[in-house]
């Protein structure tokens, strides 16, 4: 059980602020007049004195405080076109960031959590004992905002007065870091004291670049004290290192989920969208993804865009499952995101009246960004995420740069996107969840989309996604295990969050249960009787594959009952492919829904291996178990290779 506030306080301790009156002094010194007032504005104490312990500890020149007044927005983006975190490009509101050039995606292994000695912690997690934490802060970050501004914003994860919103600081002396909150989160100085009353806990977080060199990189560390509630982020510039109110407080968040809301409440690294469907309804959709795997090509793919990312969700007093988005924008990779696959998103980046910080593209003479898989012809010259860059510029390896890095990004708000839904975004009360779905990178396995037969089997699926290594991480390579596509974020120990995720689907309280089912958007020819990579489907299948789960989920098509969950019957695909203006060819939906018993039942293998040295729920062995008897018995009978038409018959 994680418990809450135990330990030093590792931000008070460094800062040493211990009294209201103390951190008073310290706005008072630091502050101007007009920063004063508005910090003079906030009454909950132990926020104020979080800032001061982190003005103290990091002793800036200066402490500035962001109300998210049009006038302070202003302000932060041109401190950051002043102080060189961003240039303008050739559209208006539209400027590009670079990181470091060694630091183009979360350091994952130089981030740690902060535990006490013999907490339970994920064996997936890096950590450090409480007191070496204490060390390294206090050597590395006492004043390493001498000469700079400190900035303080407050915002809120999620639409005020929603169950599962949380308050939350953000104090940084990059400017592009506050820029970016600013676009991703909701400001809340107005209400962040109701916020922090109704919810009784918030989100600390304090970064600070330093003096912004690569030579610096190796004294990076990204600190998450699950304790405090606090992360530490130092001597790093790529936002998913440095804004920590997205991953470092989507951990924090996890862990009241599974400590505090078990059963209750989840937090999970989902997408949230609505389809519409037959007589004019709205079905919304919540899914999981790693990175790479068309998390937010799917979630586009929605008549009514929630959001691309992350779900805050719990069990409302009418049986549904509810979701908000604790983000009200998109820190999106841009690689492969073009006109044909993402109009909406392309109108944004392309076209102007919209704010957009792109970060490691390449921008030509004319200051237009480009990036691979845009559908145009890319520029010949120009400055990327290297520096100056020409066609067939190679690395120290004799490798060649590309134009852009495959997790170059843009940021702007959801609000730009012409199919985001905000007044249902921005509903306290959530979106109802019917349909959840689990997505890997998987060519050779697993059908392009099956539904579980119950809440147990459903849970199985999230803890079997697998995927290839994506350009997320820093060092990572190969194929991984990614359960719920949550596992990199989860503090504590995977069983814990386990038997949470099979408590709260099983929950009698939840009366109107979601559909839970598998999408597999990546197998190949070659993996189905052809030749080569080449996809079996493309992007724009999704809407179809989204649209029979929307009819699956209100009980408007049938399906054929297999080992493993429902499969589609061709019938019904080939109605929905029709409205895409797309033949589907019988032959295709053989090649996409045989099974190739050997794979699977060697992918079921590979998660029991897993996960038998850990303490997990035996429901997740059951259904393994379940699934290999039922899998044998079709290759029994049919042998390695099952059509759809054969298991249709083995149902009947």
């Amino acid at each position: 059980m994680l418990e809450l506030k135990n330990g030093v306080d590792i931000l008070a301790e460094v800062g040493g602020v211990k009294t209201i009156e103390e951190a008073r002094a310290v706005f008072r010194k630091k502050m101007d007049q007009e920063s004063l007032a508005k910090i003079d504005r906030i009454e909950s104490e132990e926020p104020l004195l979080r800032i001061a312990n982190a003005i103290a500890m990091c002793d800036p020149e200066r402490a500035w405080v962001d109300t998210g007044s049009e006038a302070d927005l202003a302000q932060i983006r041109k401190w950051s076109i002043e102080k060189g975190e961003e240039a303008p490009l050739a559209i208006d509101g539209h400027t590009v960031h670079y990181d470091l050039a060694r630091e183009q995606a979360r350091l994952v292994d130089q981030t740690f959590y902060i535990v006490n000695p013999d907490e339970k912690i994920s064996v997936l997690a890096k950590k450090t004992l409480r007191d070496e934490a204490l060390a390294y802060v206090k050597r590395w970050m006492s004043g390493i905002g001498r000469g700079k501004r400190l900035m303080i914003g407050f915002y809120t994860r999620g639409p005020a007065g929603a169950p599962a919103t949380i308050p939350a600081l953000e104090i940084s002396t990059s400017t592009y870091v506050m820029h970016s909150a600013n676009i991703l989160y909701r400001n809340s100085y107005g209400t962040f004291d109701d916020e922090v009353r109704r919810t009784g806990v918030f989100f600390t977080n304090v970064h600070a670049e330093g003096p912004n060199r690569e030579e610096d990189l190796p004294h990076a560390r990204i600190f998450m004290d699950r304790s405090w509630l606090t992360t530490f982020s130092m001597f790093c510039t790529y936002a998913g290192n440095t804004l920590l109110m997205k991953k470092g407080n989507h951990r924090f968040a996890v862990d009241l989920a599974t400590y505090y809301g078990r059963g209750k409440m989840l937090s999970e690294h989902m997408f949230i969208t609505g389809m519409s469907g037959p007589g004019g309804r709205t079905t919304y959709f919540a899914g999981a993804a790693p990175s790479g795997c068309g998390k937010t090509t799917t979630a586009m793919v929605g008549s009514d865009f929630i959001g691309d990312d992350l779900a805050q969700m719990w069990i409302a007093g009418d049986g549904t499952l509810r979701a908000v988005n604790p983000e009200r924008g998109i820190f999106g990779i841009v690689a492969d995101v073009n006109r044909e696959g993402d109009p909406y998103l392309m109108k944004c980046l392309r076209e102007p009246g919209t704010e957009v910080i792109f970060s490691n593209v390449l921008v030509d003479a004319d200051k237009v960004p480009h990036w691979v898989g845009n559908g145009e012809e890319p520029p010949r010259k120009g400055s990327n995420f290297q520096g100056e860059w020409w066609e067939g510029k190679t690395d120290a390896e004799g490798r060649p740069i590309p134009i852009s890095h495959p997790n170059a990004r843009a940021t702007l708000s959801n609000s730009a996107i012409g199919n985001y839904n905000e007044l249902a975004a921005e509903d306290p009360a959530g979106v109802p969840i019917k349909v959840i779905t689990y997505s890997g990178r998987d060519s050779d396995t697993m059908p392009p989309i099956w539904v579980a037969k119950n809440p147990d089997h459903g849970v199985v699926i999230g803890a079997s996604i697998v995927s290839a290594a994506t350009a997320t991480e820093v060092g990572a390579s190969g194929v991984k295990r990614q359960p719920w596509a949550n596992a990199p974020f989860i503090p504590g120990a995977l069983a814990d969050y386990m038997t949470a995720q099979f408590e709260l689907f099983n929950s009698v309280a939840l009366r109107d249960k979601p559909i839970m089912s598998g999408l597999n958007y990546f197998l190949t020819h070659g993996a189905r009787g052809g030749e080569g990579t080449k996809l079996l489907g493309e992007k724009r299948d999704v809407k179809v594959w989204l649209g029979w789960l929307e009819r699956r989920a209100h009980g408007d098509v049938d399906a054929i009952e297999t080992p493993i969950g429902y499969i589609p019957r061709y019938e019904d695909l080939k109605v929905l492919f029709a409205g895409i203006e797309k033949e589907y060819p019988r032959e295709l939906y053989d090649q996409q829904f045989s099974f190739y018993i050997d794979n699977i039942v060697a992918r079921i293998d590979l998660q029991e291996e897993a996960y038998v040295h850990g303490d997990v729920p035996p429901q997740l062995f059951e259904v393994y178990a379940e699934q290999r008897r039922g899998l044998m018995a079709l290759r029994e009978k049919y042998g390695a290779i099952v059509t759809p038409d054969q298991l249709a018959e083995a149902a009947a």
